[in-house]
């Protein structure tokens, strides 16, 4: 049976990891656990039991609670099939256009990538000295991949 499990937002990969070490001490019969890209706060456990899945999720931290809600294969299968949105291809040395606050409009040069926290740290293109600056990843759209000449 797979159950849904309501997590902190941009924790699911570590909540993941501790649900596993978890299943694994207590020896509950966990088989799988995933966290799909596209769908922030929620992993899908799979576990033999009701009973399993919430003794895994009782006290484990940003574990928010179980959904009561049965899923078939078929929806999960369609979640991780999704492709990524456009603004997830972003990669290290790409060029970005800011889309809202202080540097609307302004271009800079992606040079960290937290995955974690969905966030890119960037140079802006325009000044004089370079500082980097973290910034959400959702305010920034592709404006020119790595190595593309103007």
């Amino acid at each position: 049976m797979i159950y849904i499990f309501r997590v902190t937002t941009g924790q699911e990969k570590i909540v993941s990891q501790m649900l596993e070490k978890k299943a694994k001490a207590q020896k509950l019969e966990v088989y799988s656990i995933l966290v799909p890209e596209n769908v922030r706060g929620y992993l899908f456990v799979e576990a033999a039991t009701e009973n399993d899945a919430v003794h895994l999720s009782q006290k484990t931290r940003h574990v928010k609670g179980i959904l009561k809600q049965n899923i078939d294969v078929s929806e999960v299968e369609k979640m991780v099939k999704a492709e990524k949105p456009a603004a997830l291809t972003i990669e290290l040395s790409d060029i970005v256009e800011i889309k809202s606050g202080a540097f609307k409009g302004d271009k800079a040069k992606v040079i960290k990538i937290d995955e974690n926290k969905d966030e890119l740290t960037v140079e802006f293109m325009d000044m004089a000295v370079p500082i980097p600056t973290t910034i959400k990843r959702k305010i920034a759209k592709l404006f020119k991949k790595a190595g593309e000449e103007d």
